[in-house]
């Protein structure tokens, strides 16, 4: 079996267990589907993430362990000639959504997320990349490149039988309207901060081309807690720089390599100098953090994932004795907003709602909560397209929207865009950027 990502990290995994059952094809890779140890922690309804399509039947090939299971049997030869792409197997794949939660909830932290764009690839090497996955995973650069899809796509979600005939032709549900880009280009001030702390702001595809104001409060409030701040990914610039997260969502592990490398040669400067590198998209930011580990990059992918870090991990670790020294609107202190706060899964599974909710306590005249669920169900392009779209529904159901509905009169802060997506489409109520939040209680 021919490996698409590095697995060099699981290489002793397992060696000289004699309990470890690592399958007998699949080299590194099966070492490291190996790594769950069968305690079936992920067969519970337990807070926490994982794992979002087990939580809505129980069946228990949509588990983490489950997933290993077939897994190991196709690896060993015991699925028949399908092998990796025994129905059973591709569907258990197809309702994993990426979440990372087994990455911090499992025992022995089963990376299925990175496990999921090896099969991809795989199976793309098989069957060939279809249409659909080739539009999401190019987004980016049609984005930047194409302006007709800005229209294309206002035009498609306001007359119904262009999203039927998109949904026949594409898979692309007829039910979800797509995130609209925006025409209006990014009008950010950078101003100088005389011995002000340099920080490095990456400007990732969908805070450039659909929240930009996302971006502008960023900078602001990063400017108002004294830093020095240096766009990198900037919409209007000669330069344009992308992650490679939806490239490698599509299971495209080599045109997510060339992007990374674009990437990691304009932030190692920066890290060098030790330089803080922040983000605002937890999928964007958490892949330079760790998906980059393994492709392959070398030293430059590690010293660029350690000084990446969000921004509420910033705002509470990189800022002065972590204090958010403000001038907070005396309309702010005197009021009292009451906020819900949805997690994107990647936050979760890193641990920055710790980080979120020190932040939250820091800010005047709020009172917030954060809701328990598990994945919103959008999960990238997971609940725009046809086959998964009332499973989507079904996951945000679950949790999310009976939260926002006990809470009609609160603020929603949801830091991912598919999150703020999601909630727009199955509760039609906007939600903000933590650094909206911010800017709104901020003189």
């Amino acid at each position: 079996m021919k490996s698409y990502l590095d697995w060099s990290d699981y290489k002793d995994a397992g060696m000289g267990d004699a309990y470890a059952d690592i399958p007998k094809q699949g080299g590194d890779f099966a070492k490291a589907v190996a790594v769950c140890i069968n305690s079936r922690q992920c067969e519970t309804l337990a807070r926490g993430v994982m794992c979002p399509s087990f939580r809505l039947d129980q069946d228990p090939n949509l588990s983490t362990g489950g997933r290993v299971r077939l897994l190991k049997a196709a690896l060993n030869g015991e699925l028949g000639s399908g092998g990796l792409f025994t129905p059973e197997l591709v569907e258990a794949m197809d309702l994993c959504v990426s979440c990372k939660g087994c990455q911090r909830e499992c025992e022995n932290n089963v990376d299925m997320s990175r496990i999921k764009v090896e099969y991809l690839a795989q199976l793309n090497a098989r069957k060939g990349l279809s249409l659909r996955a080739r539009l999401f995973s190019e987004l980016p650069e049609l984005l930047a490149k194409q302006h007709w899809l800005i229209r294309l796509t206002a035009i498609r979600n306001r007359h119904p039988w262009i999203a039927n005939l998109a949904e026949r032709l594409l898979g692309i549900s007829r039910h979800s309207p797509l995130p609209e880009p925006v025409y209006t280009a990014r009008q950010t001030t950078l101003k100088e901060i005389e011995g002000g702390q340099p920080v490095v702001l990456f400007a990732d595809t969908f805070c450039n081309h659909y929240a930009p104001d996302i971006l502008t409060a960023a900078v602001e409030v990063l400017q108002a807690v004294g830093c020095q701040v240096t766009l990198i990914g900037v919409r209007d610039g000669e330069e344009r720089y992308c992650c490679g997260r939806t490239y490698l969502s599509q299971g495209r592990i080599e045109e997510a390599r060339q992007q990374a490398e674009q990437l990691l040669q304009k932030l190692a400067p920066y890290a060098e100098s030790g330089m803080p590198l922040i983000g605002l998209e937890p999928s964007c930011l958490l892949t330079l953090r760790d998906e980059y580990r393994a492709l392959g990059l070398g030293e430059m992918a590690d010293l660029v994932a350690g000084k990446a870090v969000l921004f509420e991990e910033f705002l509470v670790k990189g800022v002065k004795g972590g204090k958010l020294n403000l001038p907070w609107s005396e309309r702010a202190i005197a009021s009292q907003q009451p906020v819900v706060v949805h997690g994107h899964c990647h936050q979760k599974a890193v641990g920055a709602m710790k980080s979120m909710r020190k932040v939250l306590k820091q800010i005047p005249g709020i009172s917030f909560e954060m809701v328990d669920a598990s994945c919103c169900g959008m999960a990238g392009s997971f609940g725009l397209e046809a086959e998964h779209y009332e499973t989507s529904k079904a996951m945000a159901e679950q949790a999310l929207l009976p939260a926002l509905s006990a809470r009609p009169e609160a603020l929603i802060v949801a830091n991912g865009f598919s999150c703020r997506h999601q909630i727009k489409v199955q509760a039609d109520r906007p939600a903000l950027h933590l650094a909206q939040l911010i800017r709104l209680r901020m003189g």
